[in-house]
């Protein structure tokens, strides 16, 4: 599915006697750029936080008779079941690709099909340990959209409980889309093309997920931004630590070819 060309960019350097010459400052730019990326995000999510938005946009699907698209089998069995059972079926058929590269990505090194895979289920399992771990309830157990308990408490206020059962934060169903993120940093360097495409398909797909849990009273949208600033910062620290660990043992390899024989 995912063809390199022959003349595609790589991430190894053609001079492995220096690596941290030329290619070293494509990988400290490269490096750069990611962490702003985690850093501006990060600074977006304070200013949503801050503007305190969540409240008045969940109000828009939900009322004190609940939210009408909770259980509609457009949101709830199509959008929500439906979109999972896509998400599994792309994951597994990623993992296929290890063994038959064509079936996915044929462009990529094996190495980098297995890194990709296993930074996704990073992304998999640890959203989930979040949310169990979390006091903040679900919109639609806040007492003004008939609830029993909970009261509005934004999550980042720790210490205070709001009353329900908690469990809801970040959102588990973003994380769908948002945890295949690794692939848009598997892919740029030498599928840059396609790399943008699917980073591409990827935030739009996270992006109507969350709006599909905001119109259910599943999830605020902070739950889902955290969701893919997680999976992205997450993304990019297992990238930029394995390809660092790689120039270490290339540069090893160097200086072992040079050293004199004992």
């Amino acid at each position: 599915m995912f063809q390199a060309s022959r003349n595609s960019s790589s991430y190894r350097p053609r001079n492995v006697d220096a690596p941290w010459g030329s290619l070293g400052t494509s990988v400290i730019t490269r490096a750069s750029q990611d962490a702003s990326v985690v850093f501006v995000g990060l600074a977006l999510l304070a200013l949503w936080e801050w503007s305190r938005l969540d409240l008045p946009l969940i109000r828009l699907y939900g009322s004190a008779a609940g939210f009408p698209w909770r259980d509609h089998w457009l949101t709830a069995k199509i959008l929500h079941d439906g979109a999972r059972l896509v998400g599994w079926t792309f994951f597994a058929l990623l993992l296929l690709s290890i063994w038959r590269p064509k079936v996915l990505a044929a462009g990529l090194l094996r190495r980098d099909r297995i890194w990709w895979i296993a930074t996704t289920l990073i992304c998999v399992a640890l959203i989930p340990m979040l949310k169990r771990a979390s006091s903040t309830s679900c919109p639609w157990s806040l007492i003004q959209f008939g609830g029993e308990l909970a009261r509005y408490v934004p999550h980042w206020v720790l210490g205070l409980r709001d009353g329900g059962p908690g469990g809801c934060f970040p959102s588990g169903h973003a994380s769908t889309a948002f945890a295949l993120l690794p692939g848009w940093f598997a892919l740029r360097d030498k599928l840059p093309r396609t790399g943008r495409i699917y980073l591409f398909i990827v935030v739009v797909c996270g992006a109507g997920l969350a709006w599909v849990q905001m119109m259910r009273g599943a999830h605020y949208l902070s739950h889902s931004l955290w969701t893919a600033w997680i999976c992205w910062t997450v993304s990019a620290l297992s990238w930029h630590a394995v390809k660092a660990w790689q120039e270490r043992g290339i540069s090893h390899a160097s200086d072992a070819t040079r050293s004199p024989l004992s």
